[in-house]
């Protein structure tokens, strides 16, 4: 289940890409598949573990394109271990809004971006995510820990990056479906078990069915949902040419896992 549009994104095979905050993985093993470079960065190492023997499996599955590479790394958002220039992509996924000090981190995620290179932040859409919290504060910080810090608008999103030197240039939604799920969450208890809602279980199972059926009727109901009700607003922007004085990419990175 993706939510970056690697058309816009503009990810080629070649492209060394960071994926920020990679979780499990999902955007990391799709820019593998399209025989891109990966850096997976996290700072939960469970998840970097579960990276590493999904990449493996991908590999014995011949799913990667040959001399295709990807490691994962800890790392903090704010302190990225890795040298200025090093990515001509950065994704950085359902992350931002995690994070108290969101400036210092996209100031790492423009210096870590060479001249000219992309990036994609996603965030919750401000309308859905604003219900969630209305719903329950249990979804968000401080009593969810670990949970969202902030609603952002899609101006505030589009100003602080501009502000830490990218330009931002287009946008897009996506998983309007999820929206109403997570709704119905926050109404019983974000934390609860799935199975503990009659409701939730059967929304869940719609989700899943979806995810790994694709059908035609879904993938219209959420294009059409989108720019509504989507769970999700990704900005894409480009680090300007200008921004460096040295425009050639930097040597290649040797990220310790």
């Amino acid at each position: 289940m993706l939510t970056v549009d690697y058309d816009q994104l503009g990810l080629r095979a070649g492209d060394r890409m960071l994926d920020l905050g990679c979780g499990f993985g999902r955007h990391a093993f799709e820019a593998l598949r399209r025989g891109a470079d990966v850096v997976a960065c996290d700072m939960a190492h469970p998840e970097l573990v579960e990276v590493g023997n999904i990449v493996a499996a991908m590999e014995e599955a011949g799913e990667i394109p040959t001399g295709t590479t990807c490691t994962a790394t800890n790392g903090d958002a704010t302190r990225l271990p890795f040298p200025d220039g090093s990515f001509d992509r950065i994704i950085a996924s359902e992350v931002m809004e995690h994070i108290p000090d969101d400036v210092a981190a996209l100031d790492e995620l423009t210096r870590v971006l060479r001249p000219g290179g992309t990036i994609a932040v996603t965030i919750p859409k401000r309308f859905p995510e604003k219900i969630c919290w209305a719903l329950s504060d249990e979804y968000y910080a401080p009593k969810s820990v670990g949970g969202h810090v902030r609603i952002y608008s899609e101006t505030e999103m589009r100003d602080k990056m501009t502000a830490a030197g990218l330009e931002p240039t287009g946008h897009s939604f996506a998983h309007a479906l999820h929206s109403p799920y997570w709704w119905l969450r926050c109404a019983v208890g974000p934390h609860e078990p799935v199975d503990s809602n009659r409701f939730v279980k059967a929304y869940n199972k719609l989700l899943l069915w979806d995810i790994s059926k694709r059908p035609a009727v879904t993938q219209v109901a959420d294009k059409l949902l989108n720019p509504l009700i989507g769970k999700s607003l990704v900005v894409y922007a480009t680090k300007p040419i200008a921004a460096s004085p040295s425009t050639t990419r930097s040597e290649p990175i040797h990220a310790a896992a």
